[in-house]
């Protein structure tokens, strides 16, 4: 453990270490900058994000397709500022937050900060054993114990330096959006009632704590710290060309990463009302449920299996950009530096112990609540964070043109 220098960079280990100037022009230039936004994008998909599209789907059909979409407008209008404020000001969230705001409101804001990192580990956790559990029929508290191993794959990927790491969790990415490609394909969704779910309606008490949760899964706080110091894995000139084109190449890599996680979770919900809500099978609200029925409902094998595998890999994939953004939110907030082994296991021994806790007490019929309830807490923990970035970024003298 070290205290962080107060000039230090944001992920020091991999401030800087792509050459954006290296291509002066072309599809390289370009691609020079995309990477960071897909791994903030695996944040809009992780296990979370299926429970709350599942339940929507099987309770209300396409009803909540509109909510859906509106999260993803308005994350994309987030990430884009969280975005902007570390190419322009050079500071991610947590250290911006720590040179205005006086000790106090900085210690409430970290550990609000913490908590949401915790919330999302908790999803994260409950997924991947889920997955691991359909997969292979392992019982589940062994899948949540199971998953304390992966603390040790951050640690490979960033031996291999920050684009190994983007490319990697590109690909987990992939195998989600393709399985559920294949899935819809396999569900045949009425088109029709599809494009009807885009349009606002009413809700009941019971439609709106599942579209709050939704809203907390796809806006995630962490991912505000995360997108403000990944962008900085990119060298830029510090003059105003320079500045404007990296704003301008980030926001078609945000926008195009935020509208691959908005399919994958419109899917699930497309899914979940084709196969489910249309067919009477109103009550499947847990992730076993969904999972059993998909074959017997879509008449494929592959259906069941290509979930749990998708459902592996949102986990997987979640567990490494939560690590990141606990490392940035420590050291942005604390000054203080932890190897990131110890971190991980940190933050995923507090996930661990209510997922344990739960499993004893209720069995695995909770789980999916558990999951539903860590979404919720998101949502509230969300305004913590972005008032402060409204705040850094609509101050002219600070952010210039």
């Amino acid at each position: 453990m070290e205290r962080v220098h107060h000039s230090e960079k944001s992920l020091s280990e991999v401030h800087g270490t792509v050459d954006t100037a290296k291509h002066p022009r072309g599809w390289k230039r370009f691609l020079a900058y995309i990477g960071p936004a897909y791994l903030v994008s695996v944040g809009y998909m992780d296990p979370g994000n299926w429970a709350t599209d599942l339940q929507g789907g099987a309770k209300f059909g396409y009803q909540l397709i509109w909510v859906l979409l509106m999260s993803n407008l308005m994350a994309l209008l987030l990430q884009s500022l969280s975005a902007r404020l570390g190419i322009v000001r050079r500071r991610d969230l947590a250290q911006a937050n720590r040179e205005l705001y006086p000790p106090v409101v900085n210690f409430c804001l970290y550990v609000l900060a913490e908590l949401a990192i915790a919330a999302t580990d908790l999803a994260e956790v409950l997924g991947m054993a889920i997955g691991i559990h359909l997969l292979t029929g392992m019982p589940i508290l062994w899948g949540v114990v199971i998953t304390v191993l992966d603390t040790f794959l951050l640690l490979v990927l960033q031996r291999y330096g920050i684009r190994k790491m983007e490319a990697f969790i590109i690909s987990l990415v992939a195998i989600i959006g393709f399985s559920f490609l294949a899935e819809i394909l396999l569900a045949k969704p009425d088109m029709g009632e599809v494009v009807k779910g885009f349009v606002p309606t009413a809700l009941s008490e019971e439609a709106l704590y599942i579209a709050v949760g939704i809203i907390g899964a796809t806006v995630m706080p962490h991912n505000l710290y995360l997108h403000s110091a990944l962008v900085q894995t990119r060298k830029i000139g510090s003059d105003k060309a320079s500045i404007k084109r990296a704003l301008r190449f980030n926001f078609i890599d945000s926008a195009v990463a935020l509208n691959a996680a908005f399919f994958v979770n419109a899917a699930i919900l497309v899914l979940a009302a084709t196969a489910f809500y249309a067919t009477g099978n109103t009550e499947v609200a847990r992730i076993e449920d969904a999972h059993r029925l998909l074959e017997p409902l879509l008449g494929s094998s592959l259906a069941p299996a290509l979930f749990a595998i998708a459902l592996i890999a949102a986990g997987q994939s979640s567990t490494v950009t939560g690590t990141l953004a606990g490392q940035i939110v420590m050291e942005g907030y604390l000054r203080l530096r932890i190897n990131p082994w110890l971190r991980r296991l940190l933050t995923r021994l507090i996930a661990i112990v209510p997922a344990v806790i739960v499993i004893y007490v209720f069995g695995d019929s909770e789980l999916d609540n558990l999951l539903v309830f860590s979404q919720v807490i998101l949502s509230l923990q969300l305004g913590f964070a972005v008032i402060p970035l409204i705040h850094f970024v609509s101050d002219k003298q600070a952010m210039g043109e």
